[in-house]
């Protein structure tokens, strides 16, 4: 595979650094806020089913997350939603967004060992004020030749990274833990794509089959690239 890469992308939540688990945490704290009104179970389909019509609109992030969970709110106490809930929906959004910034295990180990060896890029997904302070928080911004926050992460969105870097796909290798976002889109295109799993994955990113494909690869941690990439 070393012969072939000059570019490494990095995807960034629960790659680089810890990110579902907030989310799962804070929907339980807003299941908490509403539990009176209808079962818990009930509560997360709703705000679920928000949170996919709403995604067009809003797209990935913490600000979307919080409109949704308003609306949903809004929905099952069927307009007469207390203004404390609205409140405290709004404490749970800015708590997350005000979270530190927990670095994933090894990441700065296998940055440093590919510095200078490759162009190494992040490639994600959200919101891009949240990005850009996570990014700058996380203290791993001096490592990246070029950071990019996509709206989405679909084969037109790599093509379009793959331009602006004036890359061949072959050379392009994307790293992260989202099957569905990280890996076929880049694979579909011709890159090369690794599997890293996080313990906690938003359903949205799931896949109902399994990949085999030459440019594939299925690995349990960052630390695990390294001897793909260096001699």
């Amino acid at each position: 595979m070393k012969n072939k890469i000059t570019v490494i992308a990095f995807d960034a939540d629960d790659t680089l650094w810890v990110n579902e688990p907030y989310f799962r945490e804070t929907e339980e704290r807003f299941a908490d806020l509403l539990e009176d009104f209808v079962p818990r179970h009930s509560i997360m389909a709703e705000l679920y089913k928000t949170e996919m019509a709403n995604l067009p609109l809003y797209g990935y992030g913490i600000k979307g997350f919080m409109l949704s969970m308003t609306e949903t709110a809004m929905r099952i106490t069927m307009g007469k939603i207390d203004p404390i809930i609205v409140e405290k929906v709004l404490e749970l959004g800015k708590e997350m967004l005000n979270k530190p910034v927990e670095l994933l295990d090894g990441v700065e180990e296998v940055l440093k060992a590919l510095h200078g060896k490759y162009r190494l890029v992040v490639a994600t997904k959200g919101d891009l004020l949240d990005q850009q302070r996570k990014l700058t928080k996380s203290g791993l911004d001096h490592y990246f030749h070029h950071i990019e926050i996509m709206s989405d992460k679909q084969e037109k969105d790599y093509q379009k990274l793959i331009r602006h870097l004036d890359c061949k796909a072959e050379e392009f290798l994307m790293l992260g833990n989202s099957l569905k976002s990280d890996v076929l889109p880049v694979l579909n295109i011709g890159g090369h794509a690794v599997h890293i799993p996080y313990h906690t994955t938003w359903v949205h990113e799931s896949i109902d089959h399994t990949i085999e494909h030459p440019n594939f690869y299925e690995m349990e941690s960052l630390a695990e690239v390294l001897p793909k990439l260096i001699e």
